[in-house]
């Protein structure tokens, strides 16, 4: 199954959503179809071998839109080009306008008292007129509407731009007959009244609602470009001796590129030589530089605040981390909040009802209010033009739109909007120790020496074996011993005893390494090491047990440092009403060190990987929400499991595919941002909604009975969406 973003345009509310949603799930092969207004994109699952993009574009184009592929995905990050939607409303805005002001001004005069006396036109010559100047507004910039509506009425749907053709063709119509037949309204020695200049006006400003909401819709998504801003255009390659500045698209993964100072980070790639201080304010939130060496890693995008450094490309294009965070910001963006199915199944109904109540509206005024013909069309077209759903269709996307980009801001990647909403309700957050609370790389804190060995000697000895152990903690020793400038020796033989530890031969001399059971193994004495191991394990450390020649030398002691800001987070979020729990498999001493650390209100330890997802799914029992924090594969299947699932960004791939959100830096304290932004969003959404169904709920009666003009309702009616937008737009002021 393929999962792409496509690109919609022609979309104008929720009904057109629908719309396209109901055609692209009808093709045979796509398993999904998931579209969004506030972004005008469609994400599309679907099966390559049964259903190709010209057979999802033939079926968008006959439902009335334009569906076109997003740039090649292997392709170097690059900004969009210029927006020709927006560009072809900005020219029929200025049509329409430069055609409405004399229809606006002449409409106006001729109402006033003896127009006829002064006026070198008669009335019937002015209405002529005003048909003239009305034609163009309708078939030019008006066109656009009445070629949508009869797409979707040959569907036998109706849309938003069914009641703008409906209602502005309505009274264009009249007036037009009005105009060319006077006699047929029985006015054969005088002109009859006219509504061009409502017609006309209505298309001007629902054309200005449509240029300020594309115009709101791209603030919206100055995540996005600001992101891929951040990437440079060029790199500064080496190759030998010889350095040469090269399009970043030349870039290949293994290639040598030169960072100096100030300069962004073109590529993710490892330190080979040099050292400096990097800003990843971009991926963490937290302004802090960070210390860059020799073996770590650089992000593209990040810039060198210090120093100068040599690196080897590691990721180039769409595999860099900027490119996952623009695609993942560009995923959320285009997903739906829950409770946007709601609206999705009233809009479904809406505009059938509106177009029932015009119609009504219009029969009874002229059945049993005893009004003219004229007024209640004006009637009927008030409530076409009143009801158009904009605003409620962009309440919900609008705000999760913005609310994606202030989260990459802010270190938090929200990967479907499903999970930044319901975080604010979640009462259990469920964190894995090991690289979520702790730093996940262990380090020596300890080296204690028994029966007169020397610490350099233990050290030496369990290095030479650790080196050739895949355990973490082995990996601690030789770091410890390399920085303290030992180079362990290869060993003459080696053996593993997985859950015990290594042995093996150094320079003849038989060396272990592991815990006391191993010791018991080997029918080697612990003495005074069991001591040692009881009072360091206490303090949450893990020992190994060094004993050379059939003596106890030593204990290393080793310890997982919790992470900066970890205590503090946790704390804020105990403030917020959250209960925290620690979901390990390491040893409940250590464990519970580690919480007593950070104030984890729970501990479960010596947990199984198969068996975490079973312990959030009884986390969830009584309808609890509970959100799951790992790094690790073998947290997926517990990600997965949690109602919201959060990968730290500095973990493996499959745990950042299994949740919906990803701390960029794996800083707990973005998680804390998260859950106040997912609250600030949720009131955002609810305030759109509100505003949007008021809008519709007051304005629709006050239309029907007489007390809307249709120009009022259309300048409130692209008002409406503005409103919404702007509302949404607030949200980028958030700092968590």
């Amino acid at each position: 199954m393929n999962t792409d973003t496509l690109q919609i345009e022609g979309m104008t509310c929720a009904s057109c959503v629908l719309r396209v949603e109901k055609v692209l799930k009808k093709i045979d092969g796509i398993e999904d179809a998931t579209v969004n207004l506030a972004t005008e994109q469609a994400r599309v699952r679907y099966d390559a071998s049964k259903v190709s993009f010209e057979d999802m574009r033939a079926a968008v184009s006959d439902a009335g839109y334009t569906l076109r592929a997003q740039p090649d995905a292997d392709a170097p990050v690059a900004e969009a080009g210029p927006n020709t939607h927006e560009d072809s409303l900005h020219r029929d805005l200025l049509t329409s306008a430069v055609l409405t002001v004399p229809i606006m001004l002449l409409g106006m005069a001729s109402m006033l008292s003896g127009y006829e006396a002064w006026s070198p036109f008669s009335l019937r010559t002015t209405n002529l007129i005003l048909l003239a100047l009305t034609a163009p507004v309708m078939l030019v910039p008006g066109r656009r509407f009445f070629v949508a509506a009869w797409k979707a009425a040959r569907h036998k749907v109706a849309d938003m731009n069914t009641l703008v053709a409906v209602g502005t063709g309505a009274a264009f119509v009249y007036s037009a007959a009005a105009a060319l037949a006077p006699e047929a309204f029985g006015a054969a020695h005088h002109a009859p009244h006219v509504y061009f200049d409502t017609s006309a006006t209505i298309i001007t400003l629902i054309l200005l609602g449509k240029r300020l909401e594309a115009r709101a819709k791209r603030k919206a998504s100055d995540a996005i470009r600001a992101l891929l801003r951040l990437q440079p255009d060029t790199a500064r390659l080496l190759r030998g001796d010889i350095e040469e500045d090269v399009p970043l698209a030349a870039i290949r993964v293994g290639d040598m590129v030169r960072v100096r100072p100030g300069e962004r980070i073109p590529v993710d790639g490892t330190v080979l030589r040099g050292s400096g201080y990097a800003d990843e304010s971009m991926l963490t939130g937290e302004s802090a530089p960070v210390e860059k060496g020799t073996g770590d890693t650089l992000t593209g995008g990040t810039i060198l605040m210090s120093g100068s450094l040599v690196c080897t490309a590691t990721a180039i294009g769409s595999s860099t981390v900027l490119a996952r965070i623009v695609a993942m910001v560009e995923q959320a963006q285009g997903s739906k909040a829950p409770v946007q199915q709601y609206v999705d199944r009233i809009a479904a109904v809406f505009v059938p009802v509106v177009i029932v109540l015009a119609a009504l509206t219009f029969v009874l005024w002229l059945g049993v209010g005893g009004i003219g013909v004229s007024d209640a069309l004006l009637r009927c077209v008030a409530v076409l033009i009143i009801a158009c759903p904009c605003a409620l269709g962009l309440a919900t996307p609008a705000a999760v739109m913005v609310a994606s980009g202030v989260g990459a801001r802010l270190g938090v990647l929200v990967r479907d909007a499903a999970s930044l909403e319901q975080l604010h309700a979640v009462r259990v957050v469920a964190f894995d120790k090991t690289g979520t609370i702790t730093e996940g790389r262990p380090a020596v804190v300890r080296i204690d020496a028994l029966g007169g060995f020397e610490q350099d000697d233990i050290l030496a000895r369990g290095a030479a074996l650790e080196r050739l152990s895949e355990h973490p903690l082995a990996d601690a020793v030789v770091r410890h011993a390399r920085e303290a400038g030992i180079v362990p020796s290869d060993p003459d033989s080696f053996q593993s005893y997985p859950g015990l530890g290594v042995a093996g031969t150094i320079n003849g001399m038989p060396v272990l390494a592991g815990n006391l059971s191993l010791l018991r193994e080997f029918s080697v004495s612990a003495g005074g090491a069991a001591s040692l191991v009881d009072e360091h394990t206490g303090a949450g450390w893990t020992c190994i047990v060094i004993a050379i020649d059939g003596v106890t030398a030593g204990v290393i002691s080793v310890a997982d440092h919790v992470k900066d800001g970890a205590a503090g987070a946790l704390a804020a979020l105990r403030e917020l009403g959250i209960e925290t729990v620690m979901l390990t498999g390491d040893t409940e001493n250590a464990a519970r060190h580690i919480a007593a650390e950070t104030g984890v209100s729970r501990v479960i330890a010596g947990v199984l990987p198969e068996q975490k997802a079973g312990h959030i799914a009884a986390l969830q029992g009584g309808g609890t929400i509970v959100a799951m924090a790992g790094d690790g594969v073998n947290d997926a299947p517990a990600l997965a499991q949690a109602d919201v699932g959060i990968a730290m960004g500095t973990g493996s791939d499959i745990a950042m595919d299994a949740a919906g959100l990803t701390l960029a830096g794996g800083d707990l304290r973005a998680l804390v941002r998260a859950v106040r932004l997912s609250a600030k969003m949720r009131v955002t959404i609810r305030q759109n909604l509100f505003w949007a169904f008021v809008y519709n709920v007051t304005g629709i009666p006050l239309a029907a009975f007489g007390l809307l003009d249709p120009m009022i309702a259309a300048a409130a009616m692209a008002l409406s969406s503005v409103s919404v937008l702007g509302n949404a737009l607030r949200l980028r002021r958030f700092q968590g």
